[in-house]
């Protein structure tokens, strides 16, 4: 399983939301570029990269920074955010990232998803972000009217292979990820799931681990890392056992 530290990035810096909230930023780094070194250095095997801005706006705000983040490390980058127009990804997945996570677009722009699934075949993930277990949409701004269960259905239906699961209630708020959820999914589908928001112990990795879910394939971990709650080499260690 691979752990992925997060790099959240909002107007240029590195920051961690609560719940998605805008509003609720704390800033964890002025210089993401220098944090990505610094998880490369730590032994991140692959980077979980967001621009929030781009995810909110469906404008590409902080590219620059990305090209930069990927040039600067000889790990695995796996980007999301604003990946809402043949444009978009064109230009994220040409830029070297291993994963280009898009979201909004794969419920609105199904031709999209399709042209994206044909492009970028494994490299193409797909961001399910829930609340109350129906999908949200647009940074978590908006919340639509088809269950997780349907959403992913659809994805099977239409060749996607790996999904990030995030239950946005859980994001940032440090209270445990919602395995019950994670679980639920990965015995209803076949797709590959990387699990999304909420950790704060190494319990919660070492109850993650022991789900046995051989799809549950990784973990984003961003404000239990970064408040120090663990090392990354300590949560490298719980997931694996």
């Amino acid at each position: 399983m691979i752990v992925f530290p997060a790099i959240d990035i909002q107007g240029g810096k590195a920051v961690r939301l609560r719940r998605g909230d805008f509003d609720e930023a704390t800033v964890f780094s002025d210089d993401p570029v220098a944090l990505a070194r610094y998880w490369r250095d730590e032994g991140a095997e692959a980077l979980h990269v967001v621009d929030l801005d781009a995810a909110r706006t469906g404008e590409l705000a902080n590219v620059d920074l990305l090209e930069d983040i990927v040039a600067a490390v000889d790990i695995p980058v796996q980007y999301g955010g604003g990946i809402r127009s043949e444009q978009a990804l064109a230009l994220v997945a040409g830029l070297g990232v291993q994963w280009v996570v898009m979201g909004t677009a794969a419920i609105t722009a199904l031709e999209l998803l399709d042209d994206a699934v044909d492009w970028l075949g494994e490299r193409l993930v797909v961001g399910m972000d829930c609340t109350d277990g129906m999908v949200a949409t647009h940074g978590w701004q908006e919340r639509t009217q088809m269950s997780a269960v349907k959403f992913v259905r659809i994805l099977e239906e239409h060749g996607v292979k790996r999904v990030v699961y995030t239950d946005t209630s859980r994001d940032g708020m440090l209270g445990g990820p919602n395995l019950a959820g994670l679980r639920d999914l990965a015995e209803m589908t076949s797709l590959e799931l990387i699990c999304s928001g909420g950790v704060a112990l190494l319990d919660d990795l070492r109850r993650l681990r022991r789900l046995n879910a051989a799809n549950v394939v990784g973990v984003i971990i961003g404000r239990a890392l970064y408040e120090k709650a663990f090392t990354l080499a300590e949560a490298m260690a719980a997931v694996r056992g």
